[in-house]
């Protein structure tokens, strides 16, 4: 009996061993599966597409997990991107290696829940495509507004997924609103073609959007010094790091689709208080030009000064101005610093190759515009003097000269700093906000055209 008892005993814990290891292998498999389903929405080679499918459908090997592991491994390797710990690779327990291969990322478990709610909506035969035949406004009823409510309760919008009536109510109203400023929308809860082309964009598309910009921010932050500026100009947002945080941020509008910002890495070594203009090529005959030949006394109105091209001032009279500008025109404008200034109290000059800079607006009303992509290129900054006092506070070597010259608008005064401050132009359309909320915004430069990326959605409305 003793010998027989024994062998049971040895038996049981032989299963419990046993059982225990499978449930650590199925919760390794669980844990790659979930990082594979990331990567494979940024890394154009098929195999990690191949690799979902392995740890989904059946037991896998030590060999195999070993593959998968070590490809893992080197996705994040290639983007010079950090993993827990890659001292455990050679440990017996595969948990413990899938733990260990999970990148060390701000915001990753969120990303990654995230995109996986994602991916099961895409499972689901949920998002057909929705149409309007006309502007739906709040009060307004329409056949389609069931639909739109459902839709916004599937992407986290609205409370409720079903509606009695098809009318546009205040509730749904606020559902809307929420779901437009997410998209970078006006959120006046008018449902029109760009709502419309928001709420058919799938499942996987936002999938591919956020698991490419999550990416590509990471790689962006982790190759940061501790001080910076960044542009993201799809948002229309300016942000200052400071020592890992947020130190100021900012609204700005950037350069128009046949006009766009650059992307480009540089670093501010002026600012300029009460900056003259110098005015571009480009801008001269595109845009001011057509307004001297209307009226020559625009020159003098807009404070413009004219130079030919061995720099002497020209003059002339407006109505000979308006003739000249009909024709070949060998002269440059420069308009003076003052109130009236197109870019206005402040400059902060970079260089680059494109002669683009942050500066100041005379025309701030332009910020509340949901699309601020209404520059020549160049940056126009809302919160500048916020940005100028940050400057001047940490950066600006003659704080004493700083101050006297804010008390005349028509003198300009150049500022050295004491060290530079780098300042960064992306481009991101997609990423999770302070409260873990998805932000989308639109690919106003038509950048993201490479294969892996989601293509262009056109909204669905008719009549319009």
């Amino acid at each position: 009996m003793r010998f027989g008892s024994m062998i049971c005993w040895l038996g049981l814990i032989s299963i419990c061993f046993t059982s225990h290891a499978d449930e650590r292998l199925t919760r390794a498999q669980n844990m790659l599966y979930q990082q594979v389903s990331l990567i494979a929405l940024v890394d154009q080679d098929e195999q990690f597409e191949r690799y979902k499918t392995k740890l989904l459908k059946s037991q896998l090997s030590q060999t195999q997990l070993k593959q998968i592991e070590m490809q893992i491994a080197d996705f994040w390797s290639q983007r010079n991107l950090p993993i827990r710990n890659g001292a455990v690779s050679q440990s017996a327990d595969p948990f413990i290696r899938a733990m260990a291969l999970e990148p060390q990322l701000d915001g990753y478990l969120h990303i990654q829940n995230r995109i996986r709610h994602l991916q099961w909506l895409a499972e689901q035969d949920w998002w057909q495509p929705i149409s309007i035949s006309k502007l739906i406004r709040p009060g307004m009823s329409d056949p389609a507004i069931p639909s739109i409510v459902k839709r916004l309760w599937l992407l986290g919008d609205s409370n409720s997924s079903a509606k009695s009536t098809n009318q546009l109510d205040p509730s749904t109203a606020t559902s809307l609103k929420r779901f437009q400023r997410r998209h970078g929308l006006q959120p006046d809860a008018v449902i029109g073609p760009e709502t419309i082309k928001w709420l058919n964009v799938t499942p996987k598309q936002r999938a591919s959007m956020l698991a490419n910009n999550y990416i590509e921010r990471a790689e962006f932050m982790a190759q940061r010094s501790h001080r910076f500026l960044v542009i993201n100009i799809p948002a229309f947002e300016m942000e200052l790091f400071n020592n890992g945080r947020v130190e100021l941020a900012s609204r700005v509008i950037v350069g128009k689709p046949y006009r766009p910002t650059p992307l480009l890495s540089s670093a501010i070594s002026n600012v300029v208080i009460n900056p003259s203009w110098r005015v571009p090529k480009k801008i001269l005959y595109n845009d001011l030009l057509p307004q001297v030949r209307k009226d020559g006394n625009y020159i003098n109105e807009r404070n413009f000064d004219v130079y030919d091209r061995d720099d002497n001032q020209v003059l002339r009279t407006a109505e000979q101005w308006s003739d000249l500008a009909k024709g070949p025109f060998p002269f440059r404008f420069v308009q003076r610093p003052g109130v009236n200034n197109t870019l206005g109290r402040y400059k902060f000059y970079f260089p680059n190759d494109h002669s683009v800079y942050l500066h100041d607006t005379v025309d701030p009303k332009l910020f509340q515009l949901s699309n601020r992509a209404l520059s020549s290129g160049c940056i126009r900054v809302e919160n500048v003097e916020g940005l100028a006092n940050w400057m001047a506070a940490n950066l600006v070597k003659d704080k004493q000269t700083w101050v006297d010259r804010h008390r005349d608008r028509k003198r300009t005064q150049w500022f050295a700093l004491n060290s530079k401050l780098n300042v960064h132009l992306v481009y991101w359309t997609a990423w999770l906000d302070e409260s873990n909320q998805a932000q989308f915004r639109n690919d106003i430069y038509q950048m993201n055209t490479k294969p892996n990326a989601s293509p262009p959605v056109s909204a669905q409305i008719n009549d319009l």
